[in-house]
């Protein structure tokens, strides 16, 4: 029998999963004094392989298949996800009851000699197991060496910090550092001119079944209108693309600051080699955002990104 007034919330074990999920707790007990919550542990499939770069492990869902089984079971009532790692089409159970307000949303470069992607030496190698950040990385500095690295941020730090290792520099998101109190790791934020960021960076995504009206109710509070709108295009950009998590594809949208309105978006499609890039951007109504979305990787399409990420896919595992 269901205690109604109890919540029990699917997170991943990660330090940064755990930040994300303690928010989401404290939110709702902010919002509803009365409410008992409890936090169900899990691991996932990205969780587990760690020896491979994400790229080749294949298939939808690394971070969040073994959530959204125990969402369907009822084991849990919702799940607290990185929205990046969320599949752009969301199976038909389940839906996003809220999204956070973002966070910084750009990447950020750390490195023990507090380099910069201007002051790396020449052919330095730079850890990043991301086919967007490499793309974008191999656009701005050609010369760099680019290796593959696995783990959550306190191991990926760690490697950066360690002399003996091989990397100069990693790149990882300023979001996830910042949340655990590692900001001050940071050696750069990176441009966005230079690489923008994945759809969906630096927002958590609360994701509950799409017939649990009294969970959504409790989230309603939750959601972040300015935020949602702008994952929103971001997403549909994404989807429209038919690329996934995957491939070098970024999306970034803002709101206008005055009113809140009218939302503008950049969106790009990289090839590997770093040769290649179509970017595209375009502005609409806030009320619109799926909308522009879809025209601008309509655009990109028309541009040739079709065959870029068909050139892409090809090298990948299904």
């Amino acid at each position: 029998m269901t205690t109604p007034n109890l919540i029990r919330i699917g997170t991943r074990r990660s330090q940064l999963a755990l930040w994300q999920t303690f928010r989401v707790r404290d939110l709702l007990l902010a919002n509803y004094p009365d409410l008992t919550i409890e936090l169900v542990h899990m691991t996932t499939k990205g969780d587990r392989i760690l020896d491979k770069p994400l790229p080749e492990i294949g298939g939808k869902g690394l971070f969040t298949l073994e959530l959204e089984n125990a969402l369907v079971s009822g084991e849990i009532d919702l799940a607290v996800h990185s929205l990046k790692d969320l599949p752009t089409e969301m199976a038909e159970p389940f839906t996003l009851g809220a999204i956070l307000p973002r966070a910084n949303p750009f990447d950020a470069l750390v490195s023990r000699e507090k380099y910069t992607l201007a002051t790396l030496p020449h052919g330095a190698t730079v850890g990043t197991s991301s086919l967007r950040r490499r793309a974008q990385l191999r656009a701005f500095r050609p010369d760099l060496k680019l290796e593959n690295l696995r783990g959550n941020v306190d191991t990926r730090v760690a490697k950066a910090y360690d002399p003996a290792g091989p990397y100069a520099a990693i790149v990882l998101a300023v979001a996830g550092l910042q949340r655990l109190d590692r900001g001050d790791e940071i050696s750069e934020i990176i441009d966005a001119d230079v690489m923008l960021p994945a759809p969906g960076q630096g927002a958590v995504a609360v994701q509950c079944r799409v017939d649990d009206q009294r969970i959504l109710e409790l989230l309603a509070a939750l959601d972040d209108r300015a935020t949602h709108s702008a994952v929103t295009a971001e997403r549909a950009f994404l989807q429209q693309l038919e690329a996934g998590c995957r491939l070098p594809v970024s999306a970034y949208a803002t709101l206008d600051d005055a009113t809140g309105r009218v939302i503008t978006m950049t969106g790009r499609v990289s090839g590997l080699d770093g040769t290649r890039a179509i970017t595209v951007q375009g502005e609409d109504r806030v009320t619109n955002a799926a909308a522009l979305g879809v025209r601008l990787a309509e655009d990109a399409l028309a541009q040739g990104a079709d065959a870029l990420l068909a050139e892409i896919r090809g090298d990948l595992p299904a």
